[in-house]
């Protein structure tokens, strides 16, 4: 550990999860006042604003035909500018591999570290620092890569999920002036897994509020006192044992699972094709739009539900129970689709 790191002030992670319009970025402006009334400098990094609407955009590539999206590379860039601010919160650096990142997502997170003045002068460096990330983080893969930089660094860790229902979240969706499409937080609502300790011994220091109607201050005191007592007991760094085989084991669990889901996916878009009835023109923009799902259920299952939930729950997966549950799930979804084929 260098003597820059040994100098750096107390800094605490929190990550604030949730359903789109669940109140999430009200309350983190709520909390980051709050802060500097206890002498805490204090950042939010809101990710609705730091990603474009345009990296959420599916484009299927002519290689192998898979539906990819930017979204995650955004993500990961982003991830890795808030780790260049953890290494050491009073000095901003540019990103150390410009050809490895998204260098729009870099510049949106600097800039936003830059405007809430999160970085400190050279003779107000000690005061403590609170990172809020305000996203979704519905699944436990998302947050558990904010939990390892935490560790990584020995920093405080806490994780508030608002719990609200999914009627208020539509309902204040709609009220936005720019609302989200309401099938979209109807589907993360099926995705969502909630922090949970018992499952995940690593979100121990998490909490859960409802927000359905409005928190109360007694909600926002265990709020700081969970904050409290992040930056009291920050995390140890631990060493990882059989790395390499661990990965080699998932790496061939993800193979299996894809290659299974894969060809029941295949015989469920076959079965579709020669149940609907219409012209050669119509059929064509069927086979399409039910490639399209397939390849984005098929990259949607190698990466949250094979590769990166096997990194966060550190055991193994049940891989026929994994097959039948996301082959049943893309099921609905083909003969939802077939269903509106039919009706026009």
């Amino acid at each position: 550990m260098d003597s820059q790191h040994l100098q750096s002030p107390p800094v605490c992670v929190c990550v604030l999860c949730g359903l789109p319009a669940a109140g999430k970025s009200t309350l983190a402006r709520t909390v980051t006042n709050l802060a500097a009334e206890r002498g805490w400098r204090s950042t939010v990094m809101h990710y609705d604003e730091l990603i474009p609407q345009y990296a959420f955009d599916v484009k299927v590539l002519e290689d192998n035909m898979q539906a990819q999206t930017e979204w995650k590379l955004y993500r990961q860039s982003l991830l890795q500018c808030i780790e260049n601010f953890l290494r050491n919160p009073n000095v901003l650096s540019g990103p150390p591999d410009p050809s490895g990142i998204n260098l729009e997502a870099w510049r949106r997170g600097v800039q936003t570290l830059l405007e809430q003045r999160v970085y400190s002068s050279a003779d107000d460096n000690s005061s403590p620092i609170l990172l809020l990330l305000d996203d979704n983080f519905y699944y436990p893969s998302m947050r558990y890569e904010v939990f390892q930089l935490a560790r990584k660094y020995s920093l405080g860790f806490c994780q508030v999920f608002l719990d609200c229902s999914v009627e208020s979240c539509t309902s204040r969706n709609s009220k936005r002036s720019h609302p989200l499409p309401t099938n979209l937080i109807l589907e993360m609502a099926k995705r969502l897994e909630p922090p949970n300790p018992q499952k995940n011994t690593w979100e121990g220091n998490s909490i859960t509020l409802n927000n359905s109607e409005c928190l109360s201050e007694v909600d926002i005191r265990r709020w700081m006192e969970l904050i409290t007592h992040a930056f009291s007991n920050p995390l140890v760094q631990v060493q990882e044992e059989n790395t390499e085989q661990k990965e080699r084991d998932r790496v061939g669990c993800a193979l299996s699972v894809v290659h299974q889901a894969d060809q029941a996916s295949r015989r469920l878009v076959s079965a579709a094709m020669k149940s609907a009835r219409a012209s050669p023109e119509q059929m064509r923009g069927l086979a399409s739009e039910l490639n399209q799902s397939k390849g984005r259920f098929l990259h949607d299952l190698r990466t949250h539900y094979v590769q990166e939930r096997a990194a966060v729950e550190e055991e193994d997966i049940d891989v026929e129970r994994v097959v039948t549950a996301a082959v049943a799930a893309f099921d609905r979804e083909i003969q939802e689709t077939l269903s509106r084929f039919l009706e026009k």
